[in-house]
């Protein structure tokens, strides 16, 4: 609900407080919207509990349509595309060996000082050309 309120909001909200309300009455202000949203979190806790008993695990097949549509609201075209590529694979490209190897122990630097990195397998050679074979044209090089 507040997520687009970020702190410059949050510091000018603070000081028109500080204007409006004065110094004196600033701190019994604070402490009366600390306790006020206190109350509306154990409410809404109280009201989850109660309905999670009364539904039983209904409750649970209940929410978890809900938990996907709130998956589905961070999505963008990059994220769905980068997805839909790669089959949901977290580390396509396989860089996350580089940064086990830069955290590991092994104590292997370069000649400036800075950590070497080793890939994890090499690459593969392709074949050479048999005698009278043409290589592979591509389509996309003119």
């Amino acid at each position: 609900m507040f997520d687009s309120v970020g702190w410059g909001e949050i510091l000018v909200l603070i000081i028109a407080g500080l204007f409006i309300l004065g110094p004196e009455r600033l701190p019994e202000a604070a402490a009366w919207l600390a306790r006020s949203v206190r109350k509306a979190r154990d409410f809404a806790t109280g009201a989850r509990e109660q309905l999670r008993e009364e539904m039983g695990p209904e409750f649970d097949q209940l929410r978890k349509p809900l938990e996907d549509l709130r998956g589905l609201r961070n999505l963008d075209p990059k994220r769905v595309v980068t997805q839909h590529l790669f089959d949901g694979d977290s580390d396509p490209l396989g860089l996350n060996g580089f940064k086990n190897e830069l955290n590991g122990s092994n104590g292997s630097h370069g000649s400036n000082g800075t950590p070497t990195i080793k890939p994890q397998t090499a690459l593969p050679q392709p074949e050479p050309l048999k005698p009278g074979e043409r290589p592979p044209i591509d389509p996309d090089a003119t």
